[in-house]
């Protein structure tokens, strides 16, 4: 399994997001439970936009996820910037 960071930037909707939230986190919860979601929150300042922090099989099972996510279907997604990242230490580390 790798590790991806992604980066949410949301559009200028606010309040579409508000409505959409609740379903958007209860998709996060249920992903987080079956273990695919590390962490997830919004960013405390600057441009709209949340990091998560997932495990996948490959890119294109990540794809396949985040176009579940309830943000991402409604639009609220601009732009979805997604790296593999080398986690080496911390709670998330498979290396050690």
């Amino acid at each position: 399994m790798t590790t991806y960071a992604v980066r949410y930037t949301y559009d200028e909707r606010a309040d579409v997001r508000d409505q959409v939230r609740p379903e958007h986190r209860a998709w996060l919860a249920g992903q987080a439970d079956r273990g695919a979601l590390l962490g997830s929150g919004p960013f405390a300042d600057g441009e709209p936009g949340a990091l998560l922090v997932f495990r996948a099989t490959d890119a294109e099972a990540l794809a396949q996820l985040l176009a579940q996510d309830p943000f991402a279907r409604e639009g609220l997604v601009r732009t979805t910037d997604v790296r593999a990242w080398d986690v080496i230490l911390g709670p998330w580390s498979t290396s050690l």
